[in-house]
């Protein structure tokens, strides 16, 4: 079904729980105009609550199809290609689909749309919630340029946006979507260690987390590469050479490369 477009474009977001809600956030911040977004979910309840929060309008499956000129899927991936059967129905020629739903392929997504609907897929990760999002996007086969700077200013709103070939897609899950799960697990390990060596919980989380937080900061800005800043912090014979000795004996290294391929061949897997 085809429709003439307004000057303004509609965007929709399909499912606003945890990644659907916070970009839908990240753009009311951003200052994108609430008139010109909808929302879609099967929950009421928190439809309401959003629509409440953010003065977006909820609208069904049919009026986004209808209306939108992009429609953003954040839904389960076991639901995903139910949800594109039924916007398919009512959906005009040439709406953009950006899916952030994980491991669904373009390809995929595309077989259950209308022939040349343009397809963007995007891997984001968690630190969306406080506007630090690392996103990888890829464009499918009837994506232009300009559909993909489209979703560039969709996830720029939330962090920092690659583009990247979607052969690359199950790589990115592994380092980035995966990736804030592996630095929680650092900081746990910080932090446990700390309370061992004699610290208060709430000292040893403070110190932790600022580490980290300062260090990325500093890996990030200085543009300095990473076994630089390391060496930086490492005197000959000093404590940071001890406890780095410990590490390679432990194989922590070869251990994180072992991680990501697990996570890649997982990710290929699921898709």
């Amino acid at each position: 079904m085809t429709g003439p477009r307004d000057a303004a474009p509609v965007t929709a977001i399909v499912g606003v729980g945890m990644m659907g809600g916070t970009l839908l956030g990240g753009l009311v911040r951003a200052g994108w105009d609430a008139d010109r977004l909808l929302i879609a979910e099967r929950s009421e309840s928190l439809a309401h609550d959003v629509s409440e929060r953010t003065g977006v309008r909820v609208a069904g499956l049919a009026e986004v199809a209808r209306t939108a000129d992009t429609i953003v899927l954040v839904v389960k991936p076991q639901d995903a290609l139910g949800v594109l059967d039924e916007l398919a129905t009512d959906l005009r020629a040439g709406t953009l689909v950006v899916s952030l739903c994980a491991g669904l392929r373009t390809e995929r997504l595309e077989e259950h749309l209308p022939e040349g609907t343009p397809v963007v897929r995007v891997m984001p990760n968690t630190p969306a919630s406080v506007g630090e999002a690392m996103s990888a996007i890829s464009g499918g086969r009837h994506a232009t340029d300009e559909h993909v700077a489209i979703a560039e200013r969709l996830l720029g709103a939330v962090g920092q946006v690659v583009v990247v070939p979607e052969k690359y897609q199950d790589a990115v899950t592994a380092v980035s979507g995966s990736g804030p799960a592996y630095l929680f697990y650092v900081a746990d390990a910080m932090i446990e260690a700390g309370v061992h060596l004699g610290l208060p919980r709430p000292v040893a989380t403070q110190l932790a987390t600022q580490t980290l937080v300062g260090s990325a900061k500093l890996l990030s800005e200085s543009g300095t590469h990473p076994a630089v800043l390391r060496e930086n912090v490492t005197s000959p014979a000093g404590t940071t050479a001890a406890a780095l000795r410990v590490l390679d004996d432990r194989g922590v290294r070869a251990a994180f490369l072992a991680a990501l391929e697990a996570a890649r061949d997982r990710s290929v897997e699921l898709s």
